[in-house]
């Protein structure tokens, strides 16, 4: 696989499903979303969704389905382990109504980690892929991932993941990169709610958020101005701090 160019800017968008009983549960926090969310916006593709779903296989074959039918790529992390609750190459399996069995190429892969008497049923499991998939190296314990069409399907604990995806990234198509600019206002959200509305309705291609925190001093927030082109980011950017400015005044008046 090689990576595609797009030279007319083309809009990439992807989508995470994130799978496993473990994290609705509040048991295990998932540390992969930001992770996943930060390198694809950094490489100028857009996440545009995240569905969590739990180990059963008709919601995760129902979720897959949504989703990589509305997103350029999808990307999932979760249940590709040893266990018998490890059924998402299954489940991918099944969403693209292809066979499943034991791949000699990720056989090989967990042999070169588990001697023969150590390569039991269980971490068998972890080389069964579905049929016309290719497969995704794995650095840090061999057992592979796996591409089949747009979906991207990666382990769940947070540094094999990562390893998956510095192996998958420069293989994606990429868009033009979100630009983005902050200033913190030094003001309560509630004090530029009304100015930044308007100055988000004269600027529509433009995106524009507010982040309040808690600082040192008190309330603050942050404004976030976000583009894909540099001069109107530029331009909001400046009539948002001329209203930061023009705000601090009136507090101070």
């Amino acid at each position: 696989m090689t990576a595609t160019d797009n030279p007319h800017g083309a809009i990439v968008t992807a989508a995470i499903l994130v799978i496993g009983d473990e994290i609705l549960s509040g048991r295990t926090k998932d540390k992969n979303i930001g992770y996943i969310a930060e390198y694809l916006t950094n490489i100028g593709i857009e996440l545009r969704e995240v569905r969590v779903v739990p180990d059963i296989t008709d919601e995760i074959v129902a979720a897959l389905n949504a989703l990589r039918g509305r997103y350029t790529y999808v990307f999932t992390t979760g249940g590709i382990g040893p266990t018998h609750d490890d059924i998402t190459a299954d489940a991918v399996a099944t969403a693209f109504g292809v066979s499943i069995d034991h791949d000699p190429r990720a056989v090989a892969m967990l042999a070169e980690r588990f001697s023969p008497a150590d390569l039991n049923e269980a971490r068998m499991r972890m080389a069964r892929i579905p049929a016309g998939a290719e497969l995704i190296a794995n650095s840090v314990s061999k057992a592979p991932g796996f591409n089949i069409g747009n979906v991207y399907v990666m382990a769940g604990v947070p540094a094999i993941m990562q390893a998956m995806m510095d192996v998958v990234g420069p293989t994606l198509r990429t868009g033009r990169k979100v630009l983005s600019d902050t200033i913190r206002a030094g003001l309560r959200e509630g004090d530029i709610g009304g100015p930044l509305a308007a100055i988000a309705k004269a600027h529509p291609e433009v995106s524009i958020g507010s982040y309040p925190f808690w600082s040192e001093t008190g309330p603050d927030t942050n404004i976030v101005v976000r583009s894909r082109d540099a001069e109107r980011l530029q331009a909001a950017m400046a009539e948002v701090k001329a209203m930061v400015e023009a705000e601090r005044a009136k507090l101070l008046s």
